[in-house]
């Protein structure tokens, strides 16, 4: 059966000015240095899918005014697990500078982590969070359940 996400795609408007955002901004490793790519591929350590409910997914990211859905939020969210509270307020540090809009500024959240958004170039919306408990397996891939 199909366990498995080989790709997850990203429609963005100007693809070099993208590509440095992810590649040179926030150090996602790609082997392209094209002049005029047509598709950039990321090397990542893997990926899992989650399912959250819609509404609540749009007042994760901002509680008190959630993005409208359908208009400015299309129900996706992308997100880095990190490894320690200062790698969050680490890459939130950088996000303005390489061109990114803070959404939400990292903070203690509901379900015991910290937690903040940010919009990468296009408006797709990145959680970085961190737990306490968290563990990551050999690839750095968050282990979820047993």
């Amino acid at each position: 059966m199909m366990n498995r996400i080989n790709l997850i795609t990203l429609g963005v408007r100007d693809i070099e000015k993208s590509r440095a955002f992810y590649r040179d901004g926030l150090g996602f490793a790609t082997p392209n240095n094209e002049e005029k790519p047509q598709i950039v591929f990321f090397d990542n350590g893997g990926t899992k899918l989650a399912l959250y409910p819609l509404e609540g997914l749009a007042k994760d990211i901002n509680e008190t005014n959630p993005p409208g859905i359908g208009r400015d939020f299309a129900g996706i969210t992308l997100a880095y697990n990190a490894k320690t509270k200062d790698e969050v307020d680490k890459i939130f540090s950088k996000i303005k500078s390489i061109g990114g809009t803070i959404v939400k500024q990292p903070q203690p959240v509901f379900w015991g982590g910290y937690s903040g958004y940010f919009k990468d170039l296009d408006g797709y919306y990145w959680e970085v969070a961190y737990a306490d408990l968290w563990q990551f397996d050999e690839n750095d891939m968050l282990i979820i359940g047993k």
